[in-house]
């Protein structure tokens, strides 16, 4: 029964969300089959009971069916039909929580309802109504402007059903709500399928795209933030390497960053946060505070606002940044401020290779030793920067003997796991090979120096750690 569709989705609802969903199923208005209420209990049951013991006691189809009609024989088409009853209930609750999260269409629902029974004496408030919700949407992403026109067609519909042939109609507002629907949605679409194309060599044929963009280029839309930041965005997509793109970006993000839902503002976030760490990938340090403004902004309006979980990379890219950027009161404040918003499973493993991060950084060797040493991280990411990471603290701590053992597991590691993208590959096994030679480099030797330089030049940049150039630099100085 575990395996059934009906237990997964279940499996899924916290405490609060069962009772609301059970509320949903013992009413009449949905509901009027008690067997199906006994089956939900049957399932919420041994689904916290499993829970709380950690456990997963299996049940049979036949031990539910004698709970619920006991004094009838098992009948498997009826169980499944009742299970299948429950899905539908369940489903039809998910839909509901998401349309009782939307007033705007629920406003825009009313004014078709009231149009369609020629209820007169409620238009007036029904159109109100729509109005003044549509004055408090905090939310302006594309939805709202759909919204908006679904409400201005009903409200049509409605001034047709008065028979005021004489009167200004809001042809004009339904036109206008929908092309900004659209041409938001057209240029988010067209913005996934730029990153998309980056990665997965895939052609898409999008229709009026080069008129949609030159059609943004020249009305702007900057009275329109889903408009504006997805054309800004397509602009740090498609040219790069005019960074002014990036900064009008940033600036838009400050002033209508509260203006998305929780999925959506991690997007647009991620936008500006890849474009700063490529930019700091290729040799440009003052992206290393742009992404740590950026991060700061999206604590706030993001993680902060909808008091949402904060991804267990995200978490390693601010140490990291912060690090870089010796604000490491800061960085150790964030840790201890965020930690309990990382997922569960993550949550450990993160708190400790993030702190030996910040030793790291505050040539603290010995702790960074004892809290990566002994742990073996599930998460890829995590496994191999906790690595890399001890191969640097070897290295600084001139311990050569282990710093060259470490290398050499860290290197056989590196060619037999598949599931390590390319790029971190060859990043990682530049550093072992980079960190080695330097180890075996007497500092005086300034002819070995400049061929391992030579070596790194025609390298590329975003394959190298910084930290190797600053060791190079070092050594220079000495």
């Amino acid at each position: 029964m575990q395996r059934s569709k009906t237990y997964s989705a279940l499996s899924l609802f916290d405490k609060y969300e069962q009772n609301r969903l059970r509320k949903y199923i013992i009413s009449p208005y949905f509901n009027k089959n008690e067997g199906i209420i006994h089956l939900y209990e049957i399932l919420i049951k041994n689904i916290n009971k499993n829970i709380k013991v950690n456990t997963s006691k299996e049940l049979s189809k036949e031990f539910i069916w004698s709970k619920i009609y006991s004094d009838k024989a098992y009948d498997d088409i009826r169980f499944r039909k009742l299970n299948s009853d429950l899905l539908k209930l369940v489903e039809g609750f998910l839909a509901q929580q998401i349309f009782d999260e939307n007033p705007l269409h629920q406003a825009s629902y009313l004014i078709e309802a009231v149009g369609r029974r020629r209820l007169t004496k409620a238009y007036n408030t029904a159109e109100k109504t729509a109005r003044r919700l549509s004055e408090q949407q905090e939310l302006k992403h594309a939805n709202f402007y759909y919204y908006q026109y679904e409400i201005e067609k009903n409200i049509s519909k409605i001034e047709d059903n008065k028979f005021k042939r004489n009167e200004r109609k809001n042809l004009e507002e339904i036109a206008k709500n929908l092309d900004r629907f659209y041409l938001a949605e057209k240029l988010k679409n067209y913005c996934s399928v730029l990153n998309d194309t980056k990665f997965i060599a895939h052609e898409y044929n999008l229709l009026f795209m080069n008129e949609i963009i030159a059609h943004t280029e020249k009305f702007k839309y900057e009275d329109v933030p889903p408009i504006s930041i997805y054309y800004q965005i397509y602009l740090t997509q498609t040219s790069p390497e005019v960074e002014k793109h990036y900064f009008k970006l940033k600036e838009l993000l400050k002033e209508n960053g509260l203006l998305f839902p929780i999925d959506e503002a991690e997007v647009i976030y991620n936008f500006a946060m890849n474009y700063c760490i490529r930019k700091g990938n290729q040799g440009k340090s003052n992206f290393v505070l742009e992404l740590y403004d950026v991060y700061n902004d999206y604590l706030i309006k993001v993680v902060k606002r909808w008091n949402g979980e904060l991804a267990p990379w995200h978490f390693k890219n601010i140490v990291t940044v912060a690090t870089r950027l010796e604000k490491y009161e800061w960085t150790e404040k964030f840790i201890a401020d965020y930690k309990d918003k990382l997922p569960d499973e993550f949550r450990e493993n993160a708190i400790s290779f993030n702190l030996a991060r910040l030793y790291f950084s505050q040539k603290k060797y010995d702790e960074v030793i004892s809290m990566l040493r002994e742990v073996e991280y599930e998460d890829i990411s995590y496994n191999v920067s906790s690595k890399a990471l001890l191969v640097k603290t070897f290295y600084e701590k001139d311990e050569i003997e282990i710093l060259f053992s470490i290398s050499d597991s860290f290197r056989v590691f590196l060619q037999r796991q598949k599931n390590i993208p390319p790029l971190w590959r060859q990043n990682y096994l530049n550093l072992i090979k980079f960190t080695k030679k330097l180890a075996k480099l007497i500092p005086s030797d300034k002819k070995s120096l400049q061929k391992i330089k030579d070596e790194i030049e025609k390298t590329d940049k975003g394959a190298i750690e910084p930290w190797i150039l600053e060791k190079i630099k070092e050594i220079e100085e000495k």
